[in-house]
Protein backbone atom coordinates (compact mmCIF):
# COMPACT_ATOMS: atom_id res chain seq x y z
CA UNK A 1 0.00 0.00 0.00
CA UNK A 2 1.52 3.29 -0.75
CA UNK A 3 1.46 6.11 1.32
CA UNK A 4 -0.16 9.57 0.64
CA UNK A 5 1.77 12.48 1.57
CA UNK A 6 0.46 16.30 2.08
CA UNK A 7 3.11 18.99 2.40
CA UNK A 8 1.97 22.33 3.51
CA UNK A 9 4.25 25.11 3.73
CA UNK A 10 4.47 29.15 4.75
CA UNK A 11 6.50 30.57 3.05
CA UNK A 12 7.49 34.82 3.18
CA UNK A 13 10.48 35.08 0.86
CA UNK A 14 10.45 31.46 -0.78
CA UNK A 15 13.11 29.18 0.58
CA UNK A 16 10.70 27.14 2.26
CA UNK A 17 8.38 26.53 -0.56
CA UNK A 18 12.01 25.72 -2.56
CA UNK A 19 12.85 22.97 0.57
CA UNK A 20 9.10 21.83 -0.14
CA UNK A 21 9.60 21.45 -3.79
CA UNK A 22 12.77 19.78 -3.20
CA UNK A 23 11.13 17.25 -0.39
CA UNK A 24 8.72 16.68 -3.33
CA UNK A 25 11.19 15.56 -6.09
CA UNK A 26 13.04 13.40 -3.15
CA UNK A 27 9.87 11.53 -2.26
CA UNK A 28 8.26 11.37 -5.64
CA UNK A 29 9.55 7.45 -5.63
CA UNK A 30 7.94 4.00 -6.52
CA UNK A 31 4.65 5.95 -7.53
CA UNK A 32 4.39 8.23 -5.02
CA UNK A 33 3.89 11.37 -5.64
CA UNK A 34 3.49 13.90 -2.77
CA UNK A 35 0.48 17.02 -3.25
CA UNK A 36 2.25 20.71 -1.83
CA UNK A 37 -0.38 23.33 -0.71
CA UNK A 38 0.42 26.85 0.25
CA UNK A 39 -1.19 27.11 4.39
CA UNK A 40 -3.46 29.99 2.39
CA UNK A 41 -4.46 27.24 -0.32
CA UNK A 42 -4.84 24.05 1.62
CA UNK A 43 -9.08 23.17 2.08
CA UNK A 44 -8.69 19.47 2.16
CA UNK A 45 -8.94 16.73 4.98
CA UNK A 46 -5.98 15.94 6.91
CA UNK A 47 -7.27 12.41 7.00
CA UNK A 48 -6.88 11.93 3.50
CA UNK A 49 -3.39 11.44 4.17
CA UNK A 50 -0.93 9.08 5.91
CA UNK A 51 1.78 11.61 6.04
CA UNK A 52 1.48 15.82 6.65
CA UNK A 53 4.57 17.78 6.51
CA UNK A 54 4.86 20.89 7.20
CA UNK A 55 6.83 23.62 6.65
CA UNK A 56 7.11 27.61 8.30
CA UNK A 57 9.19 30.26 7.84
CA UNK A 58 10.46 32.54 10.46
CA UNK A 59 10.47 36.38 10.11
CA UNK A 60 11.66 38.72 13.03
CA UNK A 61 11.46 35.62 15.50
CA UNK A 62 7.63 33.62 14.72
CA UNK A 63 6.03 31.75 12.50
CA UNK A 64 3.21 32.66 10.30
CA UNK A 65 0.09 33.24 12.23
CA UNK A 66 -1.27 30.99 9.90
CA UNK A 67 0.47 28.15 11.17
CA UNK A 68 -0.22 28.45 14.49
CA UNK A 69 -3.99 28.21 13.40
CA UNK A 70 -3.64 25.63 11.27
CA UNK A 71 -2.32 23.74 13.69
CA UNK A 72 -4.16 24.39 16.92
CA UNK A 73 -7.76 24.13 14.44
CA UNK A 74 -6.30 20.67 13.16
CA UNK A 75 -4.69 19.76 16.11
CA UNK A 76 -6.94 16.22 16.29
CA UNK A 77 -6.59 15.46 12.81
CA UNK A 78 -2.96 15.59 13.39
CA UNK A 79 -2.91 13.18 16.16
CA UNK A 80 -4.55 10.17 13.69
CA UNK A 81 -1.96 10.85 11.46
CA UNK A 82 1.89 10.39 10.85
CA UNK A 83 3.55 14.44 11.01
CA UNK A 84 6.62 16.01 10.29
CA UNK A 85 7.75 19.33 10.78
CA UNK A 86 10.15 22.23 10.28
CA UNK A 87 11.04 25.60 10.68
CA UNK A 88 13.55 27.61 8.37
CA UNK A 89 15.03 30.25 9.91
CA UNK A 90 18.63 32.13 9.40
CA UNK A 91 19.66 31.28 13.58
CA UNK A 92 20.24 27.52 11.92
CA UNK A 93 23.07 28.52 9.90
CA UNK A 94 25.14 28.16 12.97
CA UNK A 95 26.44 25.05 14.01
CA UNK A 96 24.98 25.27 17.54
CA UNK A 97 21.60 25.97 16.91
CA UNK A 98 20.64 23.32 13.95
CA UNK A 99 18.94 21.05 15.40
CA UNK A 100 15.39 20.46 16.54
CA UNK A 101 16.64 20.42 20.19
CA UNK A 102 19.11 23.64 19.93
CA UNK A 103 17.25 25.88 17.46
CA UNK A 104 15.17 28.43 19.78
CA UNK A 105 13.04 29.60 17.36
CA UNK A 106 11.88 25.68 16.95
CA UNK A 107 11.90 24.83 20.84
CA UNK A 108 9.58 27.74 21.67
CA UNK A 109 7.07 27.36 19.02
CA UNK A 110 6.78 23.58 19.88
CA UNK A 111 6.02 24.61 23.00
CA UNK A 112 3.89 27.53 21.99
CA UNK A 113 1.78 25.18 20.42
CA UNK A 114 1.56 22.22 22.64
CA UNK A 115 2.07 19.58 19.38
CA UNK A 116 4.67 17.24 18.99
CA UNK A 117 4.98 15.79 15.02
CA UNK A 118 6.63 12.14 14.80
CA UNK A 119 9.34 14.11 12.68
CA UNK A 120 10.79 17.44 13.42
CA UNK A 121 13.60 19.40 12.14
CA UNK A 122 15.28 22.80 11.35
CA UNK A 123 16.84 24.26 8.21
CA UNK A 124 18.57 27.47 7.29
CA UNK A 125 17.01 29.67 5.18
CA UNK A 126 18.23 32.08 2.15
CA UNK A 127 19.55 35.56 3.00
CA UNK A 128 19.27 38.30 0.17
CA UNK A 129 19.20 42.05 0.70
CA UNK A 130 18.40 42.99 -2.85
CA UNK A 131 14.91 41.21 -2.59
CA UNK A 132 13.89 42.74 0.87
CA UNK A 133 12.48 45.63 1.10
CA UNK A 134 13.86 48.79 2.77
CA UNK A 135 12.55 48.60 5.85
CA UNK A 136 13.45 44.75 6.15
CA UNK A 137 16.95 45.02 4.91
CA UNK A 138 17.41 47.04 7.72
CA UNK A 139 15.65 45.38 10.66
CA UNK A 140 17.55 41.96 8.88
CA UNK A 141 20.77 43.57 8.43
CA UNK A 142 20.19 44.77 12.65
CA UNK A 143 19.63 41.08 13.62
CA UNK A 144 22.56 39.72 11.26
CA UNK A 145 25.00 42.25 13.35
CA UNK A 146 23.63 41.37 16.32
CA UNK A 147 23.71 37.34 15.81
CA UNK A 148 26.84 38.03 13.98
CA UNK A 149 26.25 37.02 10.43
CA UNK A 150 27.03 38.43 7.00
CA UNK A 151 25.60 42.49 6.96
CA UNK A 152 26.43 42.73 3.17
CA UNK A 153 26.29 40.94 0.36
CA UNK A 154 26.53 41.07 -3.56
CA UNK A 155 23.74 38.34 -4.11
CA UNK A 156 21.67 35.93 -2.13
CA UNK A 157 23.54 33.81 0.29
CA UNK A 158 22.02 30.15 0.97
CA UNK A 159 22.18 28.53 3.88
CA UNK A 160 20.47 26.00 3.60
CA UNK A 161 21.94 22.43 4.03
CA UNK A 162 20.47 20.45 1.22
CA UNK A 163 21.57 16.92 2.62
CA UNK A 164 20.09 17.44 5.80
CA UNK A 165 16.66 18.19 4.02
CA UNK A 166 17.75 15.00 1.79
CA UNK A 167 18.42 12.97 5.51
CA UNK A 168 14.80 14.50 6.57
CA UNK A 169 13.10 13.05 3.45
CA UNK A 170 14.79 9.50 3.70
CA UNK A 171 12.88 9.63 7.20
CA UNK A 172 9.83 10.25 5.89
CA UNK A 173 9.82 7.36 3.42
Amino acid sequence: MKQKIGIIYSSVDGQTKKICEHLVDLLTVDHLKPELYSIEAFNGNLLNFDTIIIGASIRYGKHNPLVYKFITDEKDKLKDIRTAFFSVNLVARKDNKNAPDTNPYLIKFIKEIDWQPNILDVFAGKLDYKAYSLFDRIMIKLIMRMTHGPTKSDGPIEFTDWNRVKNFSEKIL
